[in-house]
């Protein structure tokens, strides 16, 4: 029988600590992630390119959710594209999240996809990306108060459901994004921000019951997120925790 007592373990993908150049901040920003599933009940375990792959196995057979986070930019390879303006790509944590994303899926196990997280889901799910936009990205965290931009949040979504569809004002640390003639097959659009670019996806859900969710804003940076988001780290623990029970 499963063990119902124990805390939904959930997959967390994370940068490779050791190429960064300030670690220090690398591991504060990274510890935000894991601080938000254990505020909500959740085991987090962090794995990234480095991971010995007898310990990744183990983690994605037993994880009961996979949170997608932060970071560089996916090779435009993968979504048939020469590079147009991607920087900071990580082959090794595009494949390490590939890998976890199959085996979320055919786990059946709950998704969070933050940022990078967003664009991996719909990349994964055969959609592309806009490799550059002007004017939308702030400092890096850490180094200076965040850009910020309202939403459009699409009522009767799941992140509707979950954080209402008057405008919010999110936080923006991203240079690319998803447009609508990027968004994957069997993906909907859950949320919009304008850009020079024009409108831009920023929240994306799964068309199915299974819990899928994209979001391009940062909500476990707390101090530049409506605590509305909150909600949404709470609603896929307790999907994760679904498939424990």
């Amino acid at each position: 029988m499963p063990d119902t007592q124990r805390a939904p373990r959930i997959v967390v993908t994370l940068a490779d600590l050791a190429d960064h150049p300030d670690p220090e901040r690398a591991a504060r920003r990274a510890g935000l992630y894991l601080d938000a599933v254990r505020r909500h009940g959740g085991d987090p375990v962090g794995v990234d390119a480095r991971t010995p792959p007898q310990a990744l196995a183990e983690a994605l057979a037993s994880m009961d959710g996979l949170l997608l986070t932060g970071g560089g930019d996916i090779d435009p390879a993968r979504y048939g594209q020469e590079n147009a303006g991607s920087r900071g790509m990580e082959l090794g944590r595009d494949d390490l999240e590939a890998s976890a994303w199959e085996a979320a899926a055919e786990r059946d196990v709950p998704v969070l996809g933050i940022c990078r997280g967003l664009q991996a889901i719909n990349v994964f799910s055969g959609g592309s990306l806009l490799q550059h936009v002007d004017g939308h990205e702030g400092p890096s965290w850490g180094t200076g108060d965040a850009a910020t931009h309202a939403i459009d949040v699409v009522p009767g979504t799941r992140l509707g459901e979950l954080v209402g569809s008057a405008p919010l004002e999110v936080n923006a640390y991203h240079h690319q994004g998803v447009r609508a003639e990027d968004l994957a097959p069997g993906l909907v659009a859950s949320a919009w921000a304008d850009s020079s670019a024009g409108l831009l996806v920023e929240g994306l859900e799964g068309s199915e019951a299974r819990f899928v969710v994209g979001v391009q804003c940062h909500p476990e940076r707390q101090e530049s997120t409506p605590a509305a988001f909150e909600r949404v780290f709470a609603a896929f623990v307790a999907a994760a925790q679904g498939v424990r029970d």
